[in-house]
């Protein structure tokens, strides 16, 4: 066999998962579709983040880097303007993290896992996958020159974010229950002078009267910024220019973000993608597991989609080591169940926040500070602190709130 585990996907569920495999003593090898340093949007990392990339010996490379402090969210509608410190929330753990281009954070992980010694194997799409005895797993892959070859492990790892391998190849994707959107975004030279523009928060601003429309501000620590709109999809084809114009435009229509951003440079093209959301049948099968986006994604919202991809694989790496030794696991019990609380925790503020009772409840100035604190910990990425309230019976908590919220 080429290895114990194969893992599809260089990102950051894939190289956390190789690196803490590779220190157990098992063989790993990654096969990534892309050659990097790549493009990639999910810069705004949770706090939660934190205690995974520690876990897998990654957080003093991270840390190196210089990457943007993060210590909280701002969300801003029609002159509004709201703040969660995620040092002041309920939940135990890390209270700050950082802001990150993807393409240099991606690769510092990557970096780590070969360092690590796993090797990774850069352009290889995955065209089959075959799971046939207990312990006997194949891909095939074909190279970017057009070579096929064949690779064998006794376990696979799905980390291919939302490239979704397996579950396409192996019929496992189910429709999402969100209502799909589309995004817009690039990169910026943000030029913001305004003294009142705090750099450690993500700011996220809310169209002034499509309030399912919102938008996204992540500063980065070299005086640019990651910028995008989350529309409903369809909506962006009634606007007349390009991408980047239309980018432009919409950001001008929120009033906080014209202020801001009045002498930045739009020096960079804007990206497009839609229908992100996503649902997979089940997140595990015979000698193989799906991490992080490759097996569910919500919505780019609260910024948790690392955050999941993490956790998914701190939960995943113990089990595949005890199933590699020859030990009993119940994949639905220990893996499955357990990332799906979080994951439909934020499920649950995502809906709340399109149909607008998360955004009466964030702006409501009577918000007792244990109720924000509880909030904080949500948007810090502490989907699954059961000690939380407001992780517990969570729609039925969100409605009590809002219904004592007045209306925006």
């Amino acid at each position: 066999m080429d290895a114990d585990v194969l893992i599809i996907g260089a990102g950051p569920a894939g190289s956390v998962a190789a690196r803490m495999l590779k220190k157990l003593g098992h063989r790993v090898v990654i096969l990534e579709k892309e050659q990097f340093p790549r493009f990639s949007i999910g810069e705004s990392l949770l706090p939660q983040c934190m205690e995974f990339l520690e876990e897998a010996d990654l957080l003093a490379a991270v840390t190196a880097e210089g990457f943007q402090f993060k210590n909280g969210a701002a969300f801003s509608l029609a002159g509004k303007l709201t703040e969660f410190d995620f040092s002041e929330k309920f939940s135990a753990g890390w209270g700050t993290t950082f802001q990150v281009p993807r393409a240099r954070f991606d690769q510092v992980l990557a970096n780590g896992a070969e360092e690590a010694g796993v090797p990774i194997h850069y352009r290889q799409t995955i065209v089959a996958a075959e799971f046939g005895a207990p312990g006997h797993a194949r891909l095939i892959s074909v190279d970017a020159e057009g070579a096929r070859r064949e690779w064998t492990a006794t376990m696979v790892m799905d980390a291919s974010g939302f490239g979704r391998v397996l579950p396409r190849l192996l019929d496992l994707e189910t429709p999402s229950s969100l209502s799909p959107r589309q995004a817009l975004f690039t990169h910026i030279e943000d030029c913001i002078e305004a003294a009142d523009y705090d750099r450690n928060k993500i700011l996220i601003g809310i169209h002034p009267i499509h309030r399912d429309i919102w938008y996204w501000l992540i500063p980065f620590s070299n005086g640019r910024s990651s910028l995008g709109v989350v529309t409903p999809e369809g909506f962006l084809d009634e606007r007349v220019g390009g991408p980047l114009e239309v980018l432009r435009e919409m950001a001008f229509e929120e009033p906080r973000l014209a202020q801001l951003l009045k002498n930045s440079r739009f020096d960079t093209p804007a990206n497009r993608i839609g229908g992100y959301s996503a649902n997979v049948k089940q997140l595990y099968g015979e000698n193989f597991v799906l991490l992080g986006n490759a097996g569910e994604f919500l919505d780019p919202v609260f910024s948790s989609g690392v955050t999941i991809a993490l956790k998914s694989a701190s939960l995943a790496v113990p089990l595949v080591d005890k199933q590699l030794r020859g030990m009993p696991v119940d994949w639905n019990a220990e893996y499955e169940q357990v990332l799906r609380r979080g994951i439909e925790v934020f499920r649950a503020y995502v809906d709340a926040w399109y149909d607008g009772r998360f955004q009466r409840i964030i702006f409501d100035e009577r918000q007792l500070s244990s109720i924000k604190a509880m909030i904080s910990s949500i948007l810090a990425g502490f989907a699954w602190d059961e000690a939380n309230p407001m992780t517990q019976r969570c729609v039925n908590k969100i409605d009590a709130i809002a219904d004592v919220c007045p209306p925006l």
